[in-house]
């Protein structure tokens, strides 16, 4: 079998990550060799991958997600392009896990020969070495606006010949005129690669959901091939943190008399908001993000989380009145942590020739250290200890660093070779590391002195929540929720023989792309 699909989307979130993962997780427990593959992600939620040469590079969350659905190690070639958002008009492009370029409306086109070349090749590598490659669109295959660009929907179907399931949000509410405009808008060589549909998030009964089923399928010729239930447990390693709801998850009912709340900080370009879905695993701790300052003022323990965009994220905070409330919650004495950006925001100044070009800006002054962008970002994994005892690992992408700090300071944690990271002073702490909230130990260490310093003595952590088996829990039920819910038979057609042919062309269509 060298078998692929693609699943695309009506919209962005529409479920495209977790039913490539849902079903990369049911092949792979059919015992298939599988990979997870999107051509082109747009996201600054990233992990960091070590490649062939030893290096570390960085390929979308989702893609690493997956990749632990499909129980592989992460690749680069999962995510060959990864466009991280640093305004609304520029990305960092990030071409097989190194930062290479800016793209922008205006050079795009240019840049997309090479961004195209590199993602089939990626694909054909992938279909050479596993039975089956499941591939993620990105937003919707129907941005007839973009086709003509397009080399992750339906460019990427049309390269390789990968039948494709179009998946709805019916929690959005208008599914069946989005997956019908889907197929319409579309010419009629991308119609024919479109085999069927699946329903997301669905709630209720799904008798009453049948005749439109029905009626999808005698307008379009195509079926439906299941419905997933809207489920309460999967909001693991979200795509964007706009995925979150107010508050992250379901949290667990605290093991000692105290809950402990935790306000994040939701910056306009917040990159790795992953970074707190371990504690929200945590019994008793309540994790949202806010734009509010009277939220912070009613939080135990504020984070400012990482940033694609340093300096205008910290000039945000001014803005809106969040860098006082980060101020008054630190002079109350309740804790703040800085992860990466936010850590850079602490210090008394950010000197920023490479990322916003500002220059010297003052930083909030929480913590005495100066802050230097280096024109080569820093992109490896981690691993040291906390306290001098408890092992943590991690992971770093920044082009910031630490150039000045007082002496006196007390690093968060240490490297495996002696060095020092972070800095704490008092009720407030920065670090580099993403990721080390994920080392069982040294959250529960954490937690308990954050508890501590925000005065809620009667909040205990649980002795025995593993991250790792909560993620595994969550990536066994999508596997779950695809057995279950649907025609895995017909799935296995698709994949081993294609779409099928003469499917009807559903008018009006769009006119073939130019050449």
């Amino acid at each position: 079998m060298s078998g692929g699909l693609l699943v695309a989307g009506t919209t962005s979130d529409a479920g495209k990550s977790v039913l490539t993962a849902g079903i990369c997780r049911w092949l792979h427990r059919q015992g298939v060799r599988v990979a997870p593959f999107k051509a082109q992600n747009m996201s600054n939620n990233s992990a960091v991958v070590v490649g062939p040469d030893g290096r570390g590079g960085e390929i979308g969350r989702a893609q690493a997600m997956q990749a632990a659905a499909c129980g592989v190690a992460p690749d680069l070639r999962f995510n060959p392009v990864l466009l991280k958002p640093g305004s609304d008009l520029s990305s960092q492009v990030v071409l097989l896990g190194e930062a290479v370029d800016t793209v922008t409306a205006g050079n795009f086109r240019s840049l997309r020969p090479r961004l195209a070349q590199t993602a089939f090749a990626a694909l054909d590598e992938l279909r050479g070495a596993y039975d089956v490659v499941v591939c993620e669109g990105a937003g919707s295959p129907a941005e007839i606006n973009l086709r003509s660009s397009d080399y992750v929907n339906l460019g990427l179907a049309r390269y390789a010949n990968l039948p494709t399931i179009v998946v709805g949000d019916i929690d959005r509410g208008g599914v069946f005129a989005a997956l019908f405009g889907t197929v319409a808008l579309l010419e009629p060589a991308d119609q024919a690669l479109v085999a069927g549909f699946v329903i997301n998030k669905f709630r209720g009964d799904r008798g009453l959901l049948a005749p439109g089923l029905d009626m999808l399928a005698s307008v379009t010729g195509r079926p439906t091939y299941g419905v997933l239930p809207w489920h309460l447990d999967l909001w693991l390693d979200a795509e964007d943190s706009l995925a979150y709801g107010r508050v992250l998850g379901r949290p667990a009912a605290p093991v000692g008399a105290e809950w402990l709340d935790v306000a994040v900080v939701r910056l306009p370009r917040i990159s790795n908001a992953t970074d707190v879905e371990a504690l929200a695993t945590e019994p008793g701790v309540r994790v949202r993000l806010t734009v509010e300052p009277a939220e912070l003022a009613a939080a135990d323990l504020v984070v400012l989380p990482g940033s694609k965009s340093t300096v205008d994220d910290l000039a945000w905070l001014r803005e809106t009145g969040l860098a006082d409330a980060v101020r008054a919650h630190v002079a109350a004495g309740r804790p703040l942590l800085g992860i990466c950006g936010g850590f850079q925001m602490l210090g008394r100044v950010i000197h920023d020739e490479v990322e916003s070009r500002r220059g010297s800006v003052p930083g909030l002054g929480l913590l005495p250290v100066e802050i230097t962008f280096a024109g080569r970002k820093t992109v490896t994994r981690s691993s040291g200890t906390a306290d001098g005892d408890v092992p943590v690992s991690g992971y770093e992408i920044h082009h910031g660093y630490v150039s000045r700090t007082d002496p006196g300071l007390s690093p968060v944690l240490r490297y495996a070779d002696g060095r020092d990271e972070g800095a704490i002073l008092g009720n407030v702490a920065g670090t580099h590391w993403h990721g080390a909230f994920e080392c069982d130990g040294f959250r529960r260490r954490f937690l308990t002195t954050a508890a501590r310093q925000a005065g809620r003595t009667g909040f205990r952590v649980a002795p025995d929540t593993s991250f790792q088996a909560v993620r595994d829990r969550a990536l066994d039920l999508l596997g779950d929720l695809v057995e279950e819910h649907l025609d895995t038979a017909a799935l296995w057609r698709l994949i081993d023989e294609g779409c099928p042919a003469g499917l009807p062309f559903v008018p009006p269509g769009a006119p073939a792309p130019p050449a």
